[in-house]
């Protein structure tokens, strides 16, 4: 099978991105795998699929698959490439795009500065919807979590205080003083799969900078840790706004760049503000 596709990135966190509306796509875990695989591949942190909708109501449907394969609800940056994408394309000459995810509906904006909005929707704090399951030694407080994690010999941290909010896929969020000395590799892969997470969680540390401005590096599940994460983003801002850290217009930096982020809490939707560009089509044969 030759499959077209298109090598996008959002802030550094890397796509490829198959139109499966003018070419039949049917791919299997195993071919996701070696697609994502930067060695023998193409490379990707997530697979990103557009496919037509059945509704007249909805644009398109997205469906988002993680480097090891697995099909996962929500993608920010992706988001915002999948936008830019279906408009390059001539998929669409809408500039708000209805799309139908794993999870629900979401709405994207093109802008006149190559920028796109994503409405993310509420932001979700009830532990089911993670789901997280907490066990009998670990304590909560006003969504405040702590964890107890099992002792290794490359880290000295037996618990963790995190924050927990669903995006549409599941998050945590922890607080760092220092994130640059912080093992986010180490700590964020013991709690990606930690069995509190019967379907793995993405884990954000936060560094805040001032009411308007954090740092943020994410570990996201199946993929490890990625330049940039927008639903990462969202709910460590969420997370911030609940806990009166943050203000309801942040600027979150990541390694590759910024992304805005607005809630107004109650019942408005979270926005996230950010680019995506193209690097390269291509083809390959399965």
């Amino acid at each position: 099978m030759q499959l077209n596709f298109t090598k996008m990135h959002g802030l550094g966190n890397d796509f490829i991105v198959i139109d499966a509306i003018s070419q039949k796509i049917d791919l299997s875990a195993e071919e996701v795998r070696f697609l994502a695989d930067r060695h023998f591949g193409v490379g990707c942190d997530q697979l990103l699929l557009v496919e037509a909708s059945e509704q007249h109501t909805i644009d398109f449907k997205y469906r988002i698959f993680n480097a090891d394969g697995s099909e996962v609800e929500q993608c920010g940056n992706g988001a915002r490439c999948f936008a830019r994408f279906v408009k390059e394309k001539n998929l669409t000459d809408k500039t708000t795009i209805v799309v139908q995810t794993y999870t629900g509906l979401i709405t994207l904006w093109l802008t006149h500065q190559d920028e796109v909005i994503v409405d993310m929707g509420k932001p979700d704090f009830r532990p089911e919807t993670l789901p997280f399951i907490p066990s009998d030694n670990d304590s909560q407080t006003k969504n405040i979590y702590t964890l107890a994690l099992k002792k290794s010999i490359n880290h000295s941290i037996d618990k963790i205080e995190f924050s927990a909010v669903s995006m549409g896929n599941p998050h945590i969020t922890i607080k760092v003083d220092d994130l640059k000395q912080y093992p986010v590799q180490e700590i964020g892969k013991l709690l990606e799969s930690h069995p509190s997470f019967p379907n793995r969680v993405n884990v954000g540390f936060m560094q805040i900078i001032d009411q308007h401005t954090i740092k943020l590096r994410v570990y996201e599940r199946g993929a490890g840790e990625t330049l940039a994460c927008g639903t990462g983003a969202s709910a460590a801002v969420a997370n911030g706004i609940t806990q009166h850290r943050l203000a309801t217009k942040v600027k979150v930096i990541l390694d590759a760049g910024h992304l805005q982020i607005e809630w107004q809490q109650g019942e408005h939707s979270l926005m996230m503000t950010g680019s995506a560009s193209f690097v390269y089509e291509g083809q390959i044969i399965l």
